[in-house]
Order: structure tokens, then sequence, then C-alpha cells
């Protein structure tokens, strides 16, 4: 498959080259696109300097409105796949041969890369491990779709979700919320094992108070879709 790797990136100076050089030394198979998100550091001259596929958004939208752009940019040049993977090195793109399986072989639209099926490598901390799970029971009763790991950044999707997710993408914190979209538009979702590297360099964007701030939007966000997409099909 015509397969796209979507790297959003944010602040991932200390991080980026090596992302970028496992990709071109060991998959050159794979095209990549990285969304610079109005990075204020030196991602953006890294990029420059080491002529990287980029595209360098003027202010940061968030990680929806990255990950939406290289949706936007797989569908306007005709990719069959999508992969998400994260621009801080915590995704290894070896596994990605074996999650495309199922979208090649027409047994699923989207694969989740997933911590939480094998419990290897690392499996975040434990406060983030309950909201994972509390996400992910809510994901399932919304759905009727159990997503172990709900929140993992590392999936790949069909040309069908390619559309959607360039034509409408959660802005803020979005993985459980596309998990929602994708199962109301009756995508199949499978999981995939994956090991996950914790992060080497650098800082996650979500601090202790933004976790809290994230579950409660996360929550609404899930709810609200889910009623959205049943109020919609009453009116058709």
């Amino acid at each position: 498959m015509k397969c796209l790797i979507i790297i959003p990136a944010y602040n991932e100076a200390e991080n980026i080259e090596k992302v970028i050089n496992n990709l071109t030394e060991n998959y050159p198979q794979y095209d990549y696109i990285i969304v610079n998100d109005g990075s204020t550091d030196g991602t953006e001259e890294i990029c420059r300097r080491n002529h990287y596929q980029v595209l360098n958004l003027p202010i940061n939208m968030g990680i929806g409105g990255a990950v939406q752009t290289g949706y936007c940019y797989a569908r306007d040049n005709g990719y069959e796949a999508a992969v998400q993977i994260d621009g801080d090195g915590q995704h290894d793109v070896a596994f990605l041969a074996d999650m495309l399986k199922p979208l090649e072989t027409g047994q699923a639209d989207m694969v989740i890369g997933s911590r939480f099926v094998q419990k290897e490598g690392f499996q975040s901390s434990q406060l983030r491990r309950v909201g994972i799970r509390f996400l992910s029971n809510l994901g399932w009763l919304l759905t009727g779709n159990r997503v172990k790991d709900i929140t993992s950044g590392y999936r790949v999707v069909d040309r069908r979700f390619i559309r959607i997710f360039a034509q409408d993408y959660p802005a803020d914190y979005p993985e459980p919320e596309a998990i929602v979209i994708a199962s109301v538009y009756g995508g199949r979702i499978r999981e995939y094992p994956v090991v996950m590297r914790e992060r080497e360099k650098g800082e996650s964007s979500i601090t202790f108070k933004k976790s809290i701030y994230y579950m409660c939007k996360v929550t609404l966000a899930m709810v609200i879709r889910r009623i959205s997409f049943g109020v919609r099909r009453q009116k058709k």
C-alpha cells in the first residue's frame, strides 16, 4: 500500500533527527511528512538544515490540528494508508509492516498500536493507566468497541478514514474521540501489540494539572460526539 507516516512535532528539536534518521536508514519504503506545529525551539531549523519533508504551521494548532494537516496531505497526494507516530521517538516503526497487514487484507480499517495487549515495554505511569482504563471503558459503553490503549498515538488508517479525518478530526487530545468517530462510521478497529519506548529527551506536553483537564475534556468530547451522531441520524 502507498503509505504515509505523519509525524506531528512540537518543540522536538532534541528528538526529531533520531526519529527521521531511523526512518530513512531502516525503513526507506515509507514516505513521511513532519508537521511542525509552530515550534518555538530549533525544530524548524533542524528540518530545514537536513532537508526533511516538512509542513511548517505558522502557529501552534495543537496535536489535533497538526495530525489533521497530515491527513489532508495524505488525501491530496493519493495515499492508501496513513500512519501517525509521535515525534519524540516512543513509537517503533519496526511494527508498522505487521500493523498494515489487516488493512491490506481488508480485515480492518484502523489499527491501533497497543502497549496493553502483551504488556511489554514502557507502560506509562500508574495514574495515566487508570485514566486510560476509564476512557477505554467509556469508549466501549458509547460504541461497543473495546480499545485497551485508547490514547495511543500510534495508529494506522485506510484511505476511507484518511478522507474522513481530513474533513473532521478532534482539535484537542484527539485520540479517544477519534476512536468514537471511527466507530460511528462503522470502522473495523483492531489493536496490534507493540513495544513503546519512554521519552528520552524533552518534556511531555501533558503535565499533572493538564491530566485533570484532559480527563474532563476528553470524557465530555466523547459523549457529545456520540450524541451528536445519534441526533444527526434521527434528522435523516
